[in-house]
C-alpha cells in the first residue's frame, strides 16, 4: 500500500513544468524592450527653417507649431486639419492662459498657411506670436 502512494506522489512531481526558463525569457525581452524604448522618436515632421541674425531663445508656456514644406500643419507633434487651429488654441489656453505661439514654417513652405495660423492666434485672443528661425 505504501509502494502505490508512493509512485502516485512521484508522478505528481514529475508532472510538474520548471517555470525558470520561461522566467529567463520574459526578463530577456522585458530588458530588451526597455533598452529599444529609449530609441524611440518623438513623431512629428522634420521642418527646415529659414536663418535670421535677430533670432532669440524663447522659453515658458508654448504651443509649438510646425508647418512642413507640402503645407501639413502640426500642432504639439500632431498633424490638424487648418479648420481647426482656433478651436485647438482655445484649448490649449483654456490650460494655460499666458500660453505663446512658436511657428515653425519650412522655409519651403506656403505663406498662406502661415496666415492661417496668424489669423486663428489673432481670433483666440492670442497676443504672442512668434515665427521660428534658425540664428
Amino acid at each position: 500500500m505504501k509502494s502505490g502512494l508512493m509512485k502516485k506522489k512521484d508522478q505528481e512531481e514529475a508532472g510538474e513544468i520548471d517555470l525558470t526558463p520561461m522566467l529567463d525569457v520574459v526578463f530577456i525581452l522585458l530588458i530588451f524592450f526597455i533598452v529599444t524604448s529609449v530609441f524611440v522618436t518623438e513623431a512629428g515632421i522634420e521642418v527646415s527653417r529659414p536663418e535670421a541674425s535677430t533670432a532669440e531663445d524663447t522659453s515658458g508656456d508654448m504651443i509649438l507649431i510646425a508647418v512642413g514644406p507640402n503645407g501639413d500643419i502640426w500642432i504639439d507633434g500632431d498633424q490638424i486639419d487648418p479648420r481647426f487651429i482656433r478651436s485647438r488654441f482655445e484649448l490649449r489656453l483654456a490650460d494655460a492662459p499666458n500660453s505663446s505661439v512658436i511657428i515653425q514654417a519650412d522655409q519651403s513652405a506656403n505663406n498662406e498657411q502661415v496666415m492661417l495660423i496668424l489669423q486663428a492666434a489673432r481670433e483666440a485672443n492670442i497676443d504672442d506670436v512668434s515665427i521660428s528661425a534658425e540664428a
